[in-house]
């Protein structure tokens, strides 16, 4: 199964987060955000389809992320989790740890945000910018 969820940059964009990757539907950020890849989301945790959801919270489910910006595509891979809340109405976060709250997508990610390629984070600093996040779970 695959999901898409279409994004925009911001100005405010950093993406040097260690621990963590974000999406948000909001549309303003700060400097604090330093996790956050794009804004005005298309979709947040609450939005995803109920046959995505069961997917997400089976811990054996293999799921892939790709982040795709201009000619750019940052892949990385995650696991689910059966006590996955997924029902933040406005940010998705990947996390490489094993936190969970209602925010949380997946855990265990192999990649955070400090590792997005340099010339993608410049991208994603102009406000015209579109990105897509995409989720497959096998």
């Amino acid at each position: 199964m695959k999901f898409e969820i279409q994004f925009s940059g911001h100005e405010n964009i950093r993406s040097n987060h260690q621990k963590t990757i974000e999406i948000t539907k909001d549309s303003h950020l700060t400097l604090q955000g330093d996790c956050i890849v794009g804004i005005n989301a298309t979709s947040s945790c609450s939005d995803l389809p109920l046959e995505l959801k069961e997917k997400l919270k089976n811990p054996d489910s293999k799921i892939k992320f790709s982040i795709r910006v201009g000619d750019y595509e940052f892949l990385l891979e995650g696991q689910g989790h059966p006590e996955l809340i997924l029902s933040h109405t406005e940010d998705i976060v990947i996390r490489k740890s094993d936190f969970i709250c209602p925010r949380t997508l997946a855990i265990k990610c192999d990649k955070s945000s400090d590792l997005l390629p340099r010339d993608m984070v410049a991208l994603l600093q102009d406000p015209k910018t579109k990105g897509i996040f995409a989720i497959s779970v096998d």
